[in-house]
Formats: structure tokens, sequence, C-alpha cells
């Protein structure tokens, strides 16, 4: 018993240790790339005759000499990959509307701010998401045409069940998801446990696009009749990402740096991550993982990166994470009204014309002090 609870406490000094370490380290290169989404624009491409993008400008200095070879290796994939970026963003705010840490973003190269530094759950769904906006948003644009080095995937083909077959045109995961590993993962370095974390969680985003991949099909027939099915290969909704990646949020797995200690190992096996708890099972490539605790999001604080909950709009009839009581975090809020106007009660005309009324509403909103 004595030995066990020494091992268990040396493991969590190690992490602790390692932990600490990577706090004092300059300020990586993790998600430099996120800084294109306010600076990707015409300005910075150059095109052909065909208005396709082709080359990266040198003034885009966030992505690395990879990231940049892979975008003139494949014209047309920048907007894809900012899309998919932005898609990524919008989705992370959505699902954390109503929480303390509401996913907060900046126009500087530092999207996200100093939470990325951190090795807590917020920062885990983080590279989650924008790995999979990008997978999602390159899987989509080959099949739309978009990029000139990808098109559908057609691998699919013949019978495919008895009423059915394999055509259309599938949107190329494949390739969404290769490219995005060689893309995103290429600013990660290090072999430390932040390193083995955020390659974890992006790879989990990929994970989840791929694997919520849905197959839909048209009807053929005489008069309608569906005598035979035509079916492809279709990417989830992004929300529908954003769902399971939320639900794997709520249930990451806290871990530490793992070391096997064989020489006889590979330089991946030897370094791996395990979880903290001994009696936990390790974390699927689903599962989003995290090794430290999320930082206090009630009060603003310049060390962390907080902005706190402070004029946040909140709801008192609710018991839940949006209600006033948990969302100000007992601080209390103010009550005030305001007079909104809005267009109602339109009505098209032929054509083409559509008129509205408007219509003046009187809003109560409670707001945390």
């Amino acid at each position: 018993m004595r030995a066990a609870a020494l091992g268990l406490a040396l493991r969590a000094l190690w992490a602790l240790a390692l932990s600490s370490l990577s706090n004092t380290l300059a300020v990586n290169n993790s998600g430099r790339w996120w800084g294109i989404i306010n600076v990707a624009s015409s300005t910075n491409l150059l095109t052909d005759s065909k208005n396709v993008q082709l080359v990266l400008d040198p003034s885009l200095q966030l992505l690395s000499r990879k990231q940049r070879k892979l975008i003139r290796q494949n014209p047309g994939i920048l907007h894809s990959v900012s899309s998919g970026l932005l898609t990524a963003i919008k989705e992370c705010k959505w699902q954390f509307r109503n929480r303390r840490w509401n996913c907060p973003t900046s126009q500087g190269p530092n999207i996200f701010g100093k939470i990325v530094n951190r090795g807590c759950r917020e920062t885990a769904f983080i590279f989650a998401i924008t790995s999979a906006g990008v997978t999602h948003s390159v899987a989509r644009s080959c099949s739309e045409g978009s990029i000139e080095s990808c098109t559908c995937d057609y691998r699919r083909r013949g019978p495919g069940g008895p009423d059915w077959h394999w055509g259309g045109c599938s949107d190329n995961i494949d390739f969404g998801r290769l490219f995005g590993r060689e893309f995103v993962d290429s600013s990660e370095k290090g072999r430390d446990l932040r390193f083995l974390m955020n390659l974890h969680n992006n790879e989990a985003g990929r994970m989840t696009v791929f694997s919520e991949m849905r197959q839909e099909c048209k009807c053929h027939g005489m008069s309608g009749s569906c005598t035979v099915r035509t079916c492809w290969m279709r990417l989830p909704t992004f929300r529908a990402v954003g769902d399971v990646l939320k639900d794997r949020f709520d249930g990451a797995s806290r871990v530490i740096y793992g070391n096997k200690g064989s020489n006889r190992a590979s330089r991946v096996e030897l370094h791996h991550l395990e979880p903290e708890n001994p009696a936990h099972k390790p974390p699927s490539p689903h599962d989003l993982v995290y090794f430290e605790k999320s930082p206090n999001f009630c009060t603003y604080s310049g060390k962390t990166g907080t902005a706190g909950t402070a004029g946040r709009f909140c709801n008192s009839s609710s018991p839940g994470l949006d209600g006033c009581e948990l969302l100000c975090c007992g601080r209390g809020y103010r009550t005030r009204t305001q007079r909104v106007t809005e267009r109602c009660n339109c009505t098209f005309h032929w054509c083409c014309h559509v008129s509205c009324l408007n219509c003046t509403n009187t809003q109560v909103l409670h707001e945390c002090l």
C-alpha cells in the first residue's frame, strides 16, 4: 500500500513539474496560424487570370514554412482554411454562450488569448474545434471544386446493397483529414505534456468529423418510385460536430505524461498520455484530454487572461449555467428595461416587393454585477 501511494505521489509531482515548466517557457507557436482569420484576405493572395488563389504573400508570417508550402501546393485552399476557422470560432461561441467562459476572441494575432497557453478543458476544446473546422471545410471544398488539388471522393463505386448503389459526389473526408493533420499539427513542436495534449485534441476534432459522416441517397424510378437509390457519403453539419465535441468537453479525461521506459519502444510509443487516476481507462482517440484545472472565470485576471462575467446578461428564472446565480458567481445582478424596434408582419407583394411594419417591444435584461 505504501509503495502504491508513493508511486501515485511521484507521478503527480512529475505531472506538476512538467506543467510548471511548460508555463514558464516562452510563448510557443501552438495555434499561431489561427491569426490568419484577421489577416487572410484578397490582399494576401496572388491570383492567376482565372482568379484562383495561388500563392500566399510572404507578409503573412503567421504560418510556418511547412504551412505556407501546403498553401502553395493546393491552390484555393487558403480560403477554405480561413472559412473553416471562422466556422469553428462561431461554433465555439455558440456552444459556450451560457457558460462563464464563453469562448472570447480578440482581433490580434492571439485570437483566443492566454487560455491556449494552459492545459485545461477549454484549451482542449479550442484545439479540437479548430482542427475539426479545417477538416470539415477542406473536405466540403473538395467536393465543391474550390480546391485544384482534390475533387469528390469517387472511390465508392458499384453496388452497395440489393436496391442501391454508390454514386454521386461524396465529400472528400480523407483529403480533409490528411491536409488537416499536415497543416494544423505542424505548428506543434516538442515532446512535453502540452505537445501530446494538443496533438491528441487536434486528432479528436478530425475523428469527430469523420465518425459523424452520414450516407445520403436519391431515389430513381418510374413516376417517382424508389426502385433504385444512388447513395454517397455526406459531411455532418458543423453544429452536429460542435454538439459531440461539447459532450466530450464535459467528459474530458485528465491525463499525465507517461513514459514506458523501454529503449526498444519508438519515440512515439515512448512518450504517451496516461489517465491521472490509474483506475480510469486510457483516453480513446475520440476523447478530449487536459492536464490542469480550469482557471476561475468569475473575475478579471490579466495573468490568466480571463475577462470575468461582469456585464454578462443572465436568465433570472433559470437554475442552470445561464442562470444569474451561477453565471454571476453569486455577486448579484442589476435589472433594466429597453425598448427594441424590429420589423414585423412582413408581406410579400407580387412582384417583387416586401412590406413590413415596425413593432416596438419592451425587453427586461438582467446584467451581472
